[in-house]
């Protein structure tokens, strides 16, 4: 008889290689263009960039909170360069590799809710959470990313196979 695996390893799913591709795509931003942006209404380089580093700071959240609040959150400002930006992002993967280590299965079914103010937005179980709110919106502003390197002419790394930037020699 075959055992299920962890809750916490199905909550999961992919979270390191996720924040590792992150990670690789953050690593191309160029510091020289931070503060350019593909439309009025679009965010800058630097606020995208920014934002994919803040979502483990959520991710981290999502683990040791039972909710965040959008209303009271400061809203960090942007990086200067991809340096800071990379060193920001280091250390919020390492707090929140640390708080995941911490986790329990129980934990996982506890609800968590995203609020502004007074209203929630929304209340599920963790686990489900940190699947939609932490892991797909990092690799929705991922892909994001993606195309504003694409459109700065700013290789764009092996995401989930080769990039035209990456592809092996024919």
């Amino acid at each position: 008889m075959s055992s299920s695996p962890p809750l916490k390893q199905v909550a999961a799913g992919d979270l390191k290689q996720e924040i590792a591709t992150t990670r690789r795509v953050l690593e191309r931003v160029p510091d020289a263009h931070f503060g350019w942006r593909p439309h009025e209404k679009s965010m800058s380089l630097a606020e995208l960039a920014g934002h994919l580093s803040n979502l483990l700071f959520w991710q981290r959240s999502i683990i040791e909170d039972d909710f965040y609040d959008s209303a009271a959150a400061p809203t960090p400002a942007p990086p200067s360069g991809r340096e800071e930006l990379l060193r920001d992002f280091d250390a919020k993967r390492d707090a929140l590799f640390a708080a995941f280590e911490r986790l329990e299965d129980a934990d996982l079914l506890r609800p968590w809710s995203l609020k502004r103010g007074d209203q929630v937005i929304f209340s599920r179980p963790r686990g489900v959470v940190l699947r939609s709110f932490g892991i797909n919106h990092m690799v929705h502003h991922r892909g994001q990313l993606s195309v504003y390197l694409r459109l700065l002419d700013a290789p764009v790394p092996s995401i989930y196979g080769p990039s035209a930037d990456e592809a092996s020699p024919s």
